[in-house]
């Protein structure tokens, strides 16, 4: 190996023992890293790329092995390690000193009964023999250098009492806490607000800098690896179909699945009627796909329509409060309006937009309208009925015409319960139908319309995809008939590939069914591409709302341009 090359993996392939037999997650895997370099791995779920990670800390699970290959490294000595061959104390003293790992979900990867202080400091007393005290001056040290706010109170709390963008910048403090030679960051930014996302890519690429570290980005998305990486490597199914530097990727794409990825995110500066998809360039010429346009004057002509008649949805003056109390002798009582004092119309068939910040209300909103949450003051018309009023067996008469997408399906599903018998639960509450033959018919016919099958019925959520789970969260959804429905950020943790197959569903189901939308996520191109209006929230309160084209390309609020500028580049 040369000197300047840290990590290279040589014809590496990964095999997992199932009950079907083996599984090859990686096949004939090459990469190189460099000192000072970052190469991007993208690819959709599946695709082996977190697998890979874990081959290079030694992480793999007991079923997974190397069945071929080889994974050199070069420490700080330019002693050169054959990492698949070491025993795992020897990894151990490797492991979180010279390589380290930002690990995709932050409240997963951190302990829920320690504080995050404390997680941090253990890694420095480990590695580098430092006591209690120097560990903690260090750790608030790395605090402040990931720009975490108040550190000394950041070092005490909780990971639970931290926002996503604070717990993932404690896991990049925990990773380079002792100047690793090699970080490895696996989708640190899924699911982040645009705006922690941006920060947090500037944060990684100083840290980079001033390290010297070599690094591997991995991620789905090409917009964002495209703000931080050298070298891309595109994955499919365990293979690398195609690799080179950023240029030659996004300019000259070659492989039908790069092109797809490349394709399928929402676009910013037009409105196809339909996302083109990763399987549209897989299954056929994707040269030959005509996407019909939605032009100007078509749009404006349909918001007349729309906006003529009356309003389906009225939400007037409403306030939704958050009460905590602290202490046992002399509480102190303190009041959160996480929804402050916000008035708007929805109108049937118009799929409205809410945007903003983690913690800007968007979801307590949807909650609150839906009363899942119970509001402090205002009003919510719901086709001249004042919700507000109901009390709970009328609110639960509302319930079939006013439903939940969720933004997490797989723990909004019962894991002990079948597929076909958690969609089929609703219909059962709400007493759509009593016969058994009649709601099993209509789950087999919900199961096609969202795009799995009737064999599908019989399966526990676990043996699906994170895509097939958001569509059986649709199915449930439909299934007792619905007239509104808020969608929670229900496409903002799937690949950007399934990401489009959800939304174009999602539409389709709006046409087929008159349904009407409000429709949150922290993802403006989602956003502007689905929404007639939008709407955008800070801190409880609206601070911008127009029709989609004309608040992207004419926004008014300072934090609407700041929103829009964090969009990836290509994209924009």
């Amino acid at each position: 190996m040369h000197k300047d090359i840290l990590l290279q993996i040589d014809q590496l392939h990964i095999d997992f023992a199932g009950n079907d037999g083996i599984v090859h997650a990686i096949q004939d895997l090459n990469l190189t890293v460099n000192k000072g370099e970052t190469i991007g791995i993208v690819g959709e779920s599946g695709s082996g790329k977190s697998v890979t990670s874990l081959a290079v800390m030694g992480l793999l699970p007991p079923q997974g092995k190397i069945s071929k290959g080889a994974i050199h490294f070069n420490n700080k000595e330019n002693t050169q390690k054959q990492l698949h061959q070491l025993p795992e104390k020897e990894f151990q003293r490797i492991r979180g000193n010279e390589i380290s790992m930002i690990f995709q979900e932050p409240m997963t990867s951190l302990n829920p009964v320690h504080t995050c202080g404390l997680q941090v400091a253990e890694v420095l007393m480990l590695h580098q023999n430092l006591s209690p005290k120097e560990a903690k001056k260090k750790t608030l040290a790395l605090f402040e250098q990931v720009q975490l706010p108040r550190v000394e109170q950041m070092f005490n709390a909780f990971p639970h009492q931290l926002s996503g963008g604070q717990k993932q910048r404690v896991m990049i403090a925990m990773a380079i806490a002792c100047k690793p030679q090699l970080l490895i960051a696996d989708e640190p930014t899924t699911a982040l607000d645009v705006t922690v996302q941006q920060t947090i890519l500037e944060l990684l690429k100083d840290l980079q800098k001033e390290y010297n570290m070599g690094m591997i980005f991995i991620t789905h998305d090409l917009g964002v690896v495209a703000q931080i990486a050298q070298k891309i490597l595109v994955m499919y199914k365990g293979k690398t179909v195609e690799q080179g530097n950023i240029n030659q990727i996004f300019n000259a794409p070659q492989h039908p699945y790069t092109k797809g990825l490349m394709a399928c995110k929402p676009p910013l500066n037009s409105r196809p009627e339909k996302l083109l998809t990763v399987a549209d360039f897989l299954d056929g010429k994707p040269e030959s796909i005509i996407v019909k346009q939605i032009g100007k004057e078509q749009r404006e002509v349909a918001h007349h329509q729309l906006y003529a008649a009356a309003p389906l949805l009225q939400v007037q003056a409403l306030t939704t409060q958050f009460i905590t109390k602290k202490g046992f002798i002399k509480p102190q009582i303190s009041v959160l309006n996480a929804v402050d004092d916000v008035s708007f119309n929805v109108f049937k068939g118009e799929t409205l937009g809410l945007v903003g910040e983690s913690g800007c209300g968007k979801s307590t909103l949807g909650r609150s309208i839906l009363r899942l949450i119970e509001p402090s003051a205002g009003k919510i018309i719901y086709n001249n009925q004042h919700l507000l009023d109901l009390n709970k067996a009328e609110m639960l008469k509302m319930r079939h015409k006013m439903q939940l997408i969720f933004q997490d399906p797989f723990s909004s599903l019962n894991p002990r319960i079948t597929v076909g018998n958690a969609i089929a639960e609703p219909m059962i509450v709400h007493g759509i139908s009593k016969n058994k033959d009649e709601i099993r018919a209509k789950v087999l016919s919900l199961l096609l319309r969202v795009g799995l099958t009737e064999q599908h019925y019989d399966r526990y959520p676990h043996e699906f995809s994170g895509g097939q789970r958001q569509r059986i969260g649709i199915a449930r959804t439909l299934a007792v008939e619905p007239e509104f429905i808020v969608c929670d950020e229900s496409v903002s943790a799937l690949d950007v590939s399934v990401q489009a197959q959800v939304l174009n569903l999602l539409n389709e189901l709006k046409a087929e069914f008159a349904l009407t939308y409000i429709f949150i996520s922290h993802d403006l191109s989602v956003v502007k591409y689905m929404c007639d209006n939008i709407i955008v929230m800070q801190k409880g309160k609206i601070v911008e709302m127009a029709e989609a084209d004309r608040l992207y390309q004419h926004p008014q609020s300072d934090y609407t341009k700041k929103l829009i500028a964090a969009i990836p580049a290509h994209l924009v």
